[in-house]
């Protein structure tokens, strides 16, 4: 009896020493839950971004068919100056990204406000210095 104790304490302990030097897959499991929930936060805030500057400019694009409409009118004087190319307006994320870019704004603060991505700005940029029409 005392033999079978004895050795039910020995295998006890070893087996409690052995644990402590195993790697814990639990742990493992538990950052790769981790980081998938850091990853899909990173995507719905990106996408929450994107969604406010369409949101933004869909409006704007409603608040200038009214001004438009209103400036039909006569005696009516134009405080709203919009943004022609030629025929073709430029979308409202367009003329925010050429502010920022005038007003001295670096390429990452331009992206952090409006949600684009570092080429299309530069792209934005480029055509903004070249004088073209967005397209």
């Amino acid at each position: 009896m005392i033999y079978v104790l004895l050795t039910l304490l020995v295998t006890s302990i070893v087996l409690l020493v052995i644990s402590f030097f195993m790697s814990n897959r639990f742990n493992e499991l538990e950052q790769e839950i981790e980081q998938l929930s850091m990853s899909q936060i990173q995507e719905q805030y990106v996408i929450k971004n994107k969604l406010k500057v369409l949101e933004e400019e869909l409006l704007t694009d409603t608040l200038d068919l009214s001004v438009s409409s209103d400036l039909s009118t006569p005696g009516h004087t134009d405080t709203h100056p919009t943004q022609y190319k030629g025929n073709r307006k430029e979308p409202a994320v367009v003329v925010k990204v050429k502010e920022l870019y005038e007003q001295g704004y670096s390429d990452q603060e331009i992206e952090s406000q409006t949600g684009l991505s570092q080429n299309d700005i530069k792209v934005i940029i480029q055509q903004k210095t070249n004088n073209e029409a967005f397209a």
